[in-house]
């Protein structure tokens, strides 16, 4: 696509990490030919330079948000809710604002207040990831057949103006989702509330039983390095995720804790049952519902 047809050919992403840089990365794979800019710490910059995610870098947010069509917000939940009124302040009219944050609910309301009407914003999450973080890690790939939601706002008034297409998203927005197709992703189009209770469960509370049963078990090993010495697949599978640093995480149990509150809650229970039928046969029907859950989720992982 040539640069004159695109309406969007300056690309500001704020926070060059896993996310931030994969997305420049994927960007640039797939033949983007307009102008990414990345801002973060100079330092990240310099390796995201170095790798080719990004064509120029800068350290101030207002000055990276100046004159961008989109703005890529890809940092930790608590800092996209700080940086939304600094890109209110410096986006110029018909600007499309997006996030990679991993909660919805606070940062969508946030961006309504906060952000002009002649600004869009369109609240996303990309649910591809690993346990490890940083530029270093990236990969243009790793949006890949992930699913990738979107909290379709039009824009802080909920009006619709002269760029809006028939679908009733902006043209920009129409073309940020093409991107997000040729990443290899799948936008699916939900409301913040629902994406929030979903994701505490397949995403949020599986961090946090991971993080517990690593905890718990290095509390239990002994001098002789037991149990965890013996550790094989099964659990080191099981704790992947407890590699994830806190600093990711802190936010996202904060923005999302009622949720998330309830799935433990729910998980405390089927624990706690489950230990009442550890002699008994009552326990095959809870492995029964989790093959069932895993057949489920290897069939859609075949779509």
């Amino acid at each position: 696509m040539q640069l004159s047809n695109l309406v969007l050919q300056r690309i500001a992403v704020i926070g060059c990490g896993l996310l931030g840089g994969s997305f420049a990365l994927g960007l640039k794979k797939n033949g983007f030919a307009g102008e990414v800019i990345g801002c973060d710490r100079e330092e990240v910059l310099r390796a995201a330079r170095e790798r080719g995610a990004i064509d120029r870098g800068l350290t101030d947010t207002g000055e990276a948000v100046a004159g961008a069509d989109l703005v890529v917000l890809s940092t930790p939940v608590g800092t996209i809710l700080d940086l939304l009124p600094q890109v209110a302040k410096r986006a110029r009219p018909g600007t499309l604002v997006t996030d990679t944050g991993s909660t919805k609910v606070r940062i969508c309301r946030r961006a309504r207040e906060v952000l002009p009407e002649s600004v869009s914003f369109l609240g996303g999450h990309p649910l591809a990831g690993k346990e490890t973080s940083g530029i270093e890690n990236a990969e243009a790939d790793l949006f890949a057949g992930a699913k990738y939601v979107v909290i379709k706002e039009e824009n802080q008034a909920g009006r619709r103006d002269s760029s809006t297409s028939g679908l009733g998203m902006t043209n920009a927005g129409e073309e940020f989702l093409s991107w997000v197709r040729r990443l290899g992703a799948e936008p699916v189009e939900m409301e913040a509330e629902t994406h929030d209770w979903a994701v505490a469960w397949i995403s949020h509370a599986p961090q946090l039983v991971a993080t517990a049963l690593a905890s718990a078990v290095w509390d239990e090993t002994d001098e002789d390095g037991l149990p965890l010495a013996l550790a094989a697949s099964g659990f080191r599978e099981m704790t992947r995720l407890a590699a994830s640093p806190y600093d990711l995480w802190r936010d996202i149990c904060r923005t999302n804790s009622e949720n998330l509150a309830r799935a433990l809650e729910r998980l405390e229970q089927r624990l706690a049952r489950m230990r009442g039928q550890l002699r008994s046969g009552e326990l095959a029907a809870e492995f029964e519902k989790a093959r069932q859950a895993c057949a489920a989720l290897r069939k859609e992982g075949k779509r």
